[in-house]
């Protein structure tokens, strides 16, 4: 598949919002967009954009990752919580993760929208795309997510996780070729 760039200026996810609305429904005539790429690329700020675009709910992969090894189990998940009932105009319902006691949290429901989002690493992996409408991959260079990542206020929490979370987004992403089969690429200007 050949990926459209977009560069990320203003006014990108109007842009972004009319590929989606022009992108193949599901048989209910729902679609869902993944706002996929690495730590750090910007994908949460990007997908919320868009989403408010849209007027459409916004959903994290994390919500459902069942804890820092659980990232290459993700996409399975929100397959069958999200993207499959989606697709056929079910209610999504998946088991959340609580992060702060390491263990499976409440289940989270969310009634089928004619759009809805999903962000987060290993949103646009193979196991979400016979039921995702558009894929966006969201590209920066590594030195400018990693400078990011430290900024951040969860840095701490996050610092000692880095590097195995790192193997396994790039392992799910090249096993799952994400950025390739990515409808929109969405680069820094």
């Amino acid at each position: 598949m050949t990926s459209r760039l977009l560069p990320a200026a203003p006014g990108w996810e109007r842009r972004a919002a009319g590929l989606v609305r022009c992108a193949p429904a599901g048989p209910a005539g729902n679609r869902l967009v993944t706002v996929d790429g690495f730590s750090g690329a910007g994908k949460s700020t990007r997908a919320r954009e868009l989403a408010g675009a849209l007027d459409a709910p916004l959903l994290e992969i994390e919500d459902l990752c069942p804890g820092w090894d659980g990232l290459v189990r993700a996409p399975e998940l929100a397959r069958r919580g999200i993207g499959g009932p989606l697709a056929v105009g079910e209610p999504l319902r998946w088991t959340s993760w609580d992060w702060e006691h390491a263990r499976p949290g409440p289940v989270r429901t969310q009634q089928p929208a004619d759009v809805v989002v999903l962000e987060g690493c290993g949103s646009g992996a193979a196991a979400l795309a016979p039921v995702t409408s558009l894929a966006i991959w969201v590209d920066v260079p590594a030195d400018v997510r990693e400078a990011r990542l430290r900024a951040r206020d969860d840095w701490p929490i996050y610092a000692p996780y880095r590097e195995s979370w790192r193997r396994a987004e790039e392992s799910l992403a090249a096993a799952g070729g994400s950025r390739a089969r990515a409808a929109v690429v969405l680069v820094e200007p």
